[in-house]
C-alpha cells in the first residue's frame, strides 16, 4: 500500500511495529511459570493500583521489555496526543466530524470543555450539569412517589424503551447496582425493565402483570426515529392508552432525545423532554440522560457517585504514564495478543452475578467501536482489528467454557473481575466464589494435573498452562465501582483503535442490514413479485406462505 506523504504510515509499517514483531518470535517459548520462577518480584513489577482498582498484569505473557516495546508503539501511533484532543472537544471522530465528549458527561461543574469549532466557545460543562439536575429532580418526585399517573397513584415500574446504547449501559448498570435501589439506600424501591428487541415476545413479556396505571416509560432515541425503539413505544403507547385513555400519555411517558418535535408528535410534553449531544456515542452515553432509568432505580447520589468513579479513571488515564496506566496497558496487551500471538478474542469473567449483563454491555462498547477495516484516512488497513468480546459470570462459566479456555488450543487472553466483599452476604458464599476465582487464574497460567493419587496420571488430566490472564480486583460493586469499571474499557478500547488508527466512534457498520430491512418489511405482507438473490427471495416466499 502506497501512503501519500502527507498522511502518516500504516501501524504495521512502523519500525516499533517490526520490533514487536521480532519481539513475539523470541518469546515464542515463553512460558509463565519460568517467568515467575526467574522473577520473584514479578507480581509487584506487573501490578498497577489506582483509583480503587488492583489490576494485576502479571499473568500475562509479556516480560518488562515487551511493554517497553508496546508503549514505544503507543507514542509513535499518537495515542497520547489523540487522547488529550478528545478530552479537549476535538473533533476526532472525523467521519462524522463530531467531538467525542462522552468525558465531559462527568466532568465537575468547575470544569470547562469546548467543543471545537463552537462559535461562542461556549462552556458544555454547565449545560451537562443542567441536565444532570432536571434529571435528578424527576428521579427524586418518581422514587418519593410525588409523580402521580393519570389516575392520581404513584410510579411503581419504569420501562426503559430504547436498543444499543440506549438499553445495554443502562440494562447493565441497573443490574449491576440492583442493591442500591433497595433498603437501605431506597425507601421506596422502583421495579426498572427494559425493552429493546422489536421481537413482539421482548414487549409482552415486560408488560405482562404490569398495571398501567403505575407504569411510566422512559423512551431513549436521539433522534426519535429508531424504527425498533418508536416501534415498541408505539405498542406501548396503545397498551397504555386502551387501559386509561389518550390524556393518561403525559403523565406515563418521557423522552431522552434530541428531537422535540417528534417527542410532541407522539404526545410526550417536551417538558419531561431530556437531551444529550451529538458528541455523545450511545455506546458511551450511559453517563448522560440516557441514564434516566438507571437514576430513577438508585436515585441522584448514586448516580453522582456513578459518575464520580469514571472521573476517576479519566483523571488516571490522563496523567499517569503508559508504563504505569491500567486502560493503556489494558488496550496495548490486547494489541500484543491480537495482533502478534494469534488471538481472535477476548473473555470477560465477572465473579459477580450482577455484573452478567456485562460482557454484553463490553460486546457492543469493543466490536461495535472497533470492528472497522478503513483507518481513520480511508485506507484499508492490513492488519487484524476488533477482538471477538465474549465472557459469563464465574463461577456458572467454569461448568460450560472453562474447558476450551484451560485445554483447548486456541488462545484465548481473559480478564477476571472479582471483589473482596460480597453485595449479599450468605454464608460463606464470597468466600467458595472468590476461592474459585483465584484458583482459576493460577490454574490456567501454570497448569498442572487435575489426577488424583490413586488415578494414572495421562494427558486427558494434564493442564498446561501458559494461558495468560488479567486480575481485575475491586473492594466491592457499588455505583463508584461500575462507573471506574465502565470507564476503564472505555479508554482501553480507545487506545486500541488509536494504535490501529482507525475511527472508534461511527458505526455504519450497523446501516446497511437495517436499510435493506426497510425494503423487505413491506414485501412479507405483499404477494407482488421480490427481486432480491435467489436464497432471500425464497426465504420471503416460504415465510408469505406460511403466513
Amino acid at each position: 500500500m502506497s501512503t501519500p506523504p502527507d498522511l502518516p504510515s500504516p501501524v504495521n509499517e512502523l519500525s516499533q511495529w517490526h520490533d514487536l514483531e521480532a519481539h513475539a518470535a523470541d518469546m515464542a517459548e515463553t512460558n509463565l511459570r519460568r517467568l515467575f520462577d526467574a522473577d520473584p518480584g514479578r507480581a509487584d513489577a506487573f501490578t498497577v493500583e489506582a483509583a480503587g482498582l488492583h489490576v494485576d498484569f502479571s499473568k500475562n505473557l509479556l516480560t518488562a521489555e515487551t511493554r517497553r516495546l508496546l508503549v514505544a508503539l503507543a507514542t509513535a501511533t499518537g495515542v497520547a496526543e489523540l487522547r488529550d484532543q478528545m478530552f479537549a472537544g476535538r473533533r476526532i471522530d472525523v467521519t462524522e466530524n463530531r467531538a467525542v465528549l462522552h468525558t465531559a458527561l462527568r466532568r465537575p461543574a468547575g470544569d470547562v470543555v469546548v467543543v471545537e469549532g463552537d462559535p461562542d466557545e461556549e462552556n458544555i460543562v454547565p449545560e451537562v450539569h443542567g441536565v444532570l439536575g432536571k434529571m435528578a429532580d424527576f428521579a427524586d418526585r418518581v422514587r418519593s412517589g410525588q409523580w402521580r399517573g393519570a389516575t392520581g397513584r404513584p410510579i411503581e415500574t419504569v420501562v426503559n424503551i430504547g436498543i444499543g446504547g440506549s438499553d445495554l449501559g443502562p440494562a447493565m448498570a441497573v443490574r449491576a447496582l440492583r442493591p442500591y435501589g433497595r433498603p437501605p439506600h431506597a425507601e421506596r424501591p422502583i421495579d426498572v425493565r427494559f425493552v429493546s428487541n422489536i421481537d413482539p415476545t421482548d414487549l409482552y413479556e415486560t408488560l405482562y402483570g404490569l398495571n398501567p396505571e403505575t407504569t411510566l416509560f422512559v423512551v431513549v432515541s436521539k433522534t426519535f426515529s429508531t424504527v425498533e425503539t418508536l416501534t415498541n413505544a408505539t405498542s406501548a403507547r396503545h397498551w397504555l392508552t386502551g387501559a386509561l385513555g389518550d390524556d393518561a400519555v403525559p403523565r406515563h411517558f418521557v423522552a431522552v432525545s434530541t428531537s422535540a418535535d417528534r417527542v410532541e408528535s407522539f404526545g410526550i410534553d417536551t417538558e419531561n423532554m431530556f437531551v444529550f449531544w451529538d458528541w455523545v456515542g450511545g455506546r458511551y452515553s450511559v453517563d448522560s440522560a440516557v441514564g434516566l432509568s438507571l437514576m430513577a432505580a438508585i436515585g441522584p447520589d448514586g448516580f453522582r457517585q456513578f459518575l464520580d468513579g469514571m472521573h476517576e479513571i479519566d483523571l488516571h488515564f490522563q496523567s499517569a504514564p503508559f508504563e504505569q496506566n491500567i486502560p493503556a496497558l489494558m488496550g496495548l496487551i490486547g494489541i500484543w495478543y491480537g495482533n502478534f500471538l494469534g488471538a481472535q478474542s477476548q473473555a470477560v469473567l465477572p465473579y459477580s452475578d450482577h455484573l452478567a449483563r456485562f460482557p454484553a454491555y463490553l460486546q457492543q462498547l469493543d466490536m461495535e467501536s472497533n470492528g472497522k477495516g478503513v483507518d481513520r484516512y480511508g485506507r484499508r488497513v492490513d492488519v487484524d482489528t476488533g477482538p471477538i468480546v465474549w465472557g459469563e459470570p464465574g463461577t456458572n462459566g467454569q461448568h460450560a467454557f472453562y474447558q476450551l479456555i484451560h485445554q483447548g488450543t486456541r488462545l484465548i487472553p481473559a480478564d477476571f473481575i472479582g471483589f473482596i466483599h460480597a453485595t449479599d452476604p450468605i454464608g460463606n458464599h464470597h468466600d467458595l466464589l472468590m476461592a474459585n476465582f483465584f484458583a482459576q487464574t493460577e490454574a490456567l497460567a501454570f497448569g498442572g494435573s487435575s489426577a488424583k493419587d490413586d488415578e494414572e496420571d495421562n494427558e486427558h488430566r494434564r493442564f498446561l498452562g501458559n494461558r495468560p490472564t488479567t486480575t481485575i480486583l475491586a473492594d466491592r460493586l457499588d455505583p463508584r465501582t461500575l462507573g471506574r469499571l465502565i470507564a476503564l474499557y472505555e479508554h482501553k478500547v480507545f487506545t486500541m483503535g488509536a494504535v490501529w488508527g482507525i475511527n472508534s466512534f461511527d458505526q455504519f457498520g450497523v446501516e446497511l442490514g437495517k436499510v435493506l430491512a426497510t425494503s423487505i418489511e413491506p414485501e412479507l405482507a405483499s404477494d407482488q413479485p421480490v427481486s432480491h438473490d435467489s436464497s432471500t427471495n425464497n426465504l420471503i416466499a416460504r415465510y408469505r406462505a406460511g403466513r
